[in-house]
């Protein structure tokens, strides 16, 4: 126990990947070898039984701490949770005690079905022998409610560096069917319980953005071009009667997307395409915010299938009956594409990402302009001649993206960077006017010269007006232009909306303050959008 608590504080002291990740292998390489599984289980949402209700735990806390319940409701609310409320709130433990953290876990899934009485008993015992770090794990068990900032890429990363073992290989196995006291963490690593051949992709073939004119080129006939998508890259793995579903980040989301699963039956063993997964509706392909409704949801509900069908855009076929065909050309391997596609029984969930037809460079230049009427973020530009490489390789792959919206915006809050910028504030959050007032709209950190950074640091030295932990609020007086690829209705932001992919633009110090922006200014930006989709 002692020791997954030195580990949690590790991991909420740093907002770090890096650091979060040394300290997960620190973990997994000292930690007692049977509570290595139960923690991959806690961070992977695995959750047991809980034992006691809350309204029980908060009870009897309140009970032993002797403070009345109007102070402990506002003790909890100053702290924001229960675990940590209820541990920091007890008496000082009156002795310790020394067990592992698969004991504690063990000991608490045989409370179920005791009477309260031995349940207090039990957590009374267990609260007076640990410390005030180790009550909050402690409680948390309880719980199962662990939410500490370890996602479910950085965990596999670590666990994949402490074991020597392909990462796509652990993530298999920790995504598949077992149970924290019915396996070792040996066995979790090696993937005894799947066969994680089956499972594992390919490295993507990633792009360059154009930085040409495409006439430069060449020949038209070179090339072929097709829609950039907004949505999930991913690869669809089928081997062994088995179906996967990668995204590019290596994060196994098979679970998460039931209307592909169709693919297990009809895709032929030995397949391997790569293509978009996006919001399709009524054959029109929707805007990303609308995808996102179904990002990382452990549970599909029916009203989420209806309002949010999504489809697959196949561009490429990596593997063809079992064989990697990678180092064929893309024009052969177009054509092994579209024979497997032909054959599936569902063409509207899974499409064929068209090829776009133009007689010169002009012509799709116009066609490019055109790109948001279909929800696409410009042009894909493909040699014809091209093997499907690992990662980029410049001049075989371009994205010819659509310039981005604009918005001059004003800054009004500054936060310190990270690593090499963790002694400048290169943070920023955005404003734009709505009437007298000014309502934030975006946070953007990339777009500036070192100098900029330097001289924005300066200004934020000089003028800031209020601390809000690491947060600045500064006089409201430097201008940015901010780009952003698209805009949203949001009910999280106080705007209304929120901006994708939000960065500096450059900094206008021709501009200022009241020659900003206006919220009703997105708010018609957003109307335009909608009524372009639904043309």
């Amino acid at each position: 126990m002692k020791r997954f608590a030195e580990l949690i504080q590790q991991l909420e002291m740093s907002n770090k990947t890096n650091d979060k990740i040394a300290a997960l292998i620190s973990y997994f390489s000292t930690a007692d070898e049977k509570d290595k599984p139960y923690v991959i289980a806690m961070f992977t949402g695995k959750k047991p039984r809980r034992p006691v209700p809350t309204a029980l735990i908060r009870e009897w806390a309140v009970e032993l701490s002797g403070i009345p319940a109007w102070l402990f409701a506002e003790c909890y609310h100053s702290v924001g949770d229960l675990s940590e409320t209820i541990a920091l709130i007890l008496p000082p433990p009156d002795h310790h005690t020394d067990r592992k953290l698969h004991e504690w876990i063990t000991d608490l899934a045989l409370l179920n079905g005791q009477s309260d009485a031995v349940k207090k008993e039990f957590i009374h015992q267990a609260w007076a022998g640990l410390s005030t770090p180790e009550r909050f794990i402690f409680n948390k068990l309880i719980s199962g409610n662990f939410r500490i900032g370890v996602s479910g890429k950085m965990l596999v990363n670590a666990i994949a560096r402490q074991s020597n073992t392909e990462s796509s290989k652990i993530m298999h196995s920790i995504m598949g069917k077992w149970s924290p006291d019915e396996i070792t963490y040996q066995e979790l690593v090696e993937g005894k319980h799947v066969n994680t051949d089956n499972s594992w992709p390919y490295p993507f073939c990633l792009a360059y953005a154009l930085d040409a004119a495409p006439a430069d080129l060449g020949e038209i006939r070179d090339w072929q071009a097709e829609w950039k998508w907004d949505g999930i890259r991913g690869q669809i793995v089928k081997r062994n009667g088995e179906l996967f579903i990668w995204s590019r980040g290596e994060e196994l989301i098979t679970a998460q997307f039931p209307e592909l699963h169709f693919l297990k039956d009809d895709l032929p063993d030995g397949t391997v395409i790569d293509g978009e997964i996006l919001a399709v509706k009524d054959g029109n392909v929707q805007l990303f915010s609308i995808l996102q409704q179904r990002l990382n949801r452990k549970t599909i509900s029916k009203s989420q299938l209806r309002d949010v069908p999504v489809g697959f855009y196949v561009y490429d076929i990596l593997e063809h009956e079992g064989n990697d065909i990678r180092k064929e050309d893309l024009a052969s391997r177009r054509k092994k594409l579209e024979e497997v596609l032909a054959r599936l029984s569902n063409q509207q969930t899974i499409l064929l990402s068209p090829v776009i037809q133009f007689d010169n460079w002009e012509q799709l230049a116009e066609l490019r302009e055109t790109s948001r009427t279909n929800n696409s973020e410009g042009i894909m530009l493909k040699k014809l001649s091209s093997l499907y490489h690992s990662g980029r390789k410049r001049g075989d792959w371009w994205k010819w993206k659509i310039n981005p919206y604009t918005v001059d915006a004003v800054m009004i809050y500054a936060q310190k960077g990270s690593g090499r910028r963790a002694n400048h504030f290169t943070d920023y959050t955005f404003a734009v006017s709505d009437g007298e007032h000014l309502i934030t709209i975006a946070k953007a950190y990339s777009g500036l010269t070192d100098n900029e950074i330097k001289e924005v640091d300066s200004f934020v030295r000089k003028n800031a007006l209020e601390k809000f932990g690491p947060v600045r609020t500064v006089k409201p007086e430097l201008v940015f232009e901010i780009a952003f690829e698209g805009i949203a209705v949001s009910k999280r932001h106080k705007a209304g909306l929120a901006l994708r992919f939000p960065r500096i633009m450059r900094w206008r110090k021709d501009k200022k303050v009241t020659e900003i922006n206006t919220l009703d200014d997105l708010r018609q930006l957003l109307a335009s959008t909608y009524a372009a989709e639904k043309e």
